[in-house]
C-alpha cells in the first residue's frame, strides 16, 4: 500500500469518526475511493463504447 496525505474539510473526519467509529477512517476513505475510482472508470468505459 501506497501512504499519500489527504486534505479533508473542516469536521469531515469527525463526521466520518462518528460514523464509521474509532480507527477506522483510513479504511473508510480506502473503500469510498476504490468505488469511486472503479465508477468512474466503467462510466468512462460506457462513454468510449457508444457511437
Amino acid at each position: 500500500m501506497k501512504t499519500t496525505v489527504v486534505r479533508l474539510p473542516e469536521g469531515l473526519a469527525e463526521r466520518i469518526d462518528r460514523l464509521m467509529g474509532p480507527n477506522r477512517r483510513a479504511k473508510f476513505i480506502r473503500e469510498v475511493v476504490e468505488r469511486e475510482v472503479e465508477r468512474l472508470e466503467s462510466e468512462s468505459a460506457d462513454l468510449k463504447g457508444k457511437p
